[in-house]
């Protein structure tokens, strides 16, 4: 299955073109975003690859024209991760999934994974990715679905170091509609 989605910026100039391929190695999720950060464009071309549980194996993130180096990272879906030259990158231990900061997209990837039930929630530490400066480090987070059907449903997002929530919209794929405050999606194939 193949899905492409095109998300704006709830408020100011930001666009994302998502080519989603559901294969039964799992998926691959293939992005690019153009936005503003501290009043400077940016763009960001990111991949993703997961096993067929919804668990990352690979994530690399780039910001073409910047000085910083690009993120382009492995994990083992049971939260060890390593450069592709295979050095462990420890501060990222126990991260299941990633979480780019200038995507909706990666919210997909724990409502996949984890398949909660309404009213069922869980904590979990992801690997947060700062973009377009390309920082990666830890983040304890928190899901939980408010509804669900077999036509989407509603999840709570919590960053619990910030006290950031917002409530979710997603179709049957788990992938946002509208991310209130930050993401709107105004086109899905």
């Amino acid at each position: 299955m193949e899905r492409e989605v095109i998300w704006v910026a709830w408020e100011g100039p930001g666009l994302e073109h998502l080519y989603l391929t559901l294969r039964e190695e799992g998926p691959v999720a293939e992005g690019l975003v153009i936005g503003l950060q501290e009043d400077r464009p940016f763009r960001a071309a990111y991949e993703i690859r997961c096993d067929s549980q919804w668990r990352v194996q690979e994530v690399c993130v780039r910001v073409p024209g910047c000085d910083w180096p690009s993120i382009d990272l492995l994990a083992d879906g049971e939260g060890r991760w390593t450069t592709r030259a295979g050095e462990s990158v420890p501060s990222l231990k126990g991260c299941v999934d990633v979480d780019i900061s200038a995507t909706p997209m990666t919210n997909t990837l724990p409502i996949r994974r984890l398949g909660l039930g309404r009213g069922e929630s869980a904590e979990l530490v992801v690997a947060y990715v700062d973009v377009p400066h390309l920082r990666v480090g830890p983040e304890r987070q928190r899901y939980g679905c408010l509804e669900a059907s077999a036509n989407g449903g509603i999840y709570r997002f919590e960053a619990l170091q910030s006290g950031f929530a917002a409530d979710i919209p997603v179709d049957a794929d788990g992938l946002v509609v509208d991310y209130p405050g930050l993401f709107q999606r105004v086109w899905s194939g």
